[in-house]
């Protein structure tokens, strides 16, 4: 299938924001392009983890079905252990009595999801391009002109809307002047998927140090995805040699390293990151963000895909608003009111987070909150809720809550 000259949007990336934008936009009648610099399936390096939220979304895009028939692993909670080795233990279903859509999270590997998705939004009408790298965007008096590459050549895409869905270095959120770096934290991610890791369960586990921190969970297979999230720092630490440094940093914590042994790696580990990123504002004359171009703070919550399809989901409807418009100044304010819907859907979580990347870089917050909430476990389940995508954030950001967080309870 040959490129277009013109397209009513444009969508730049396939993963999982690009694929719940282009689902939503094409099955509401609207003539969507999406194009994407990777041939899939790709590998990613990610979490790999799905809230239980993000069934929701997965339903809604006819997908829910397919990610379970392909063998993804269900997580019934979370554990954060802290460098003190006190634990934080957290289930999706508490006597909080907040529930989720499904009462388990999913994870599965990203080369799997990200074609499952993609393939959801060409059934809705969107017409898919691999292996197409923008070159450049030129502004119109309405629109955009695009170039891209594929192979040699060269073509342009006029859109009447551009929608970066690119990721954390977005080229369209860069070309349209709105990129910018978080100052803090600045992480990146080592990642594998790695076979015969001991005491994997069905939940998730982040094991917080005083150098960072790695989460391990079930991806469905056997497989054991392994995250390691260090400061970006120690990039020269790894003399060109990641999987060595994974090695060697897992060997350094007993209670790791005797979980790994007789283990294997069976991917090469990628990286990915700095993370730190958010946009001057989500979106443009003509054009929008979305997934990681628009915001990503921290891995840490494995807020990444749940946000990307949630993001999809809110955009679909300004975008098809901008798109009919009959004036420059009518599409402005649809997408105006998008980052107004963005930043109701979000900001609460996003406190959340910095909050818990705040204990994150701390390890002696971190030490005393995992004290207290070993012993608040009712805390725990609320707070693994939010970061579960269906207890709504206020729960735990109010003042009596948060001062429970840090004070433990009274012995009788």
């Amino acid at each position: 299938m040959s490129l277009p000259s013109t397209t009513q949007v444009l969508i730049v990336g396939g993963g999982p924001a690009g694929s719940s934008t282009a689902h939503f936009l094409s099955s509401a009648g609207i003539d969507v392009t999406l194009v994407d610099r990777a041939t899939f399936p790709r590998s990613k390096p990610c979490a790999e983890y799905l809230s239980p939220e993000a069934s929701r979304l997965l339903e809604a895009m006819g997908a829910l079905h397919l990610v379970e028939e392909a063998g993804a692993a269900q997580l019934t909670g979370m554990v954060v252990r802290a460098p003190n080795g006190f634990e934080i233990e957290g289930a999706f279903v508490a006597e909080h009595g907040f529930r989720g859509f499904r009462d388990r999270g999913l994870a599965l590997r990203r080369e799997v999801l990200d074609e499952l998705l993609l393939n959801r939004a060409r059934a809705a009408g969107t017409a898919v391009h691999e292996a197409v790298r923008v070159e450049s965007i030129t502004r119109l008096d309405r629109g955009y002109d695009v170039r891209v590459r594929t192979n040699e050549t060269l073509h342009t895409i006029r859109t009447s809307l551009l929608i970066g869905a690119d990721g954390l270095r977005s080229v369209v959120a860069r070309e349209l002047g709105l990129a910018r770096r978080r100052a803090w934290p600045r992480r990146l991610a080592l990642v594998a998927h790695w076979s015969g890791v001991r005491d994997i369960g069905a939940r998730g586990e982040m094991h917080v140090q005083h150098d960072g921190y790695v989460g391990l969970a079930d991806v469905g297979h056997g497989l054991t995805n392994v995250a390691l999230v260090v400061p970006a720092s120690q990039a020269r630490d790894m003399n060109g040699n990641p999987e060595a440094f994974v090695q060697r940093w897992i060997a350094q914590y007993p209670h790791l390293a005797s979980r790994f042994e007789g283990a294997t790696r069976i991917t090469p580990v990628r990286a990915t990151g700095p993370f730190g990123s958010r946009a001057r504002r989500a979106y443009a004359p003509d054009a929008a963000l979305v997934g990681d171009a628009a915001d990503f703070f921290d891995p840490f919550t494995g807020e990444g895909i749940y946000s990307a399809l949630r993001g999809g989901e809110l955009l679909a409807p300004f975008a098809a608003q901008a798109v009919r418009a009959s004036s420059a100044r009518e599409s402005l304010h649809a997408l105006r009111a998008y980052e107004r819907e963005r930043a109701r859907a979000f900001t609460g979580k996003w406190r959340v987070e910095q909050l818990i990347g705040l204990a994150v870089s701390f390890p002696r917050l971190m030490n005393h909150a995992a004290r207290v909430l070993s012993r608040r476990t009712e805390l725990a389940d609320l707070l693994i809720g939010v970061t579960g995508d269906f207890v709504p954030a206020r729960e735990v950001l109010r003042p009596g809550v948060l001062w429970r967080m840090l004070v433990p309870p009274v012995r009788t």
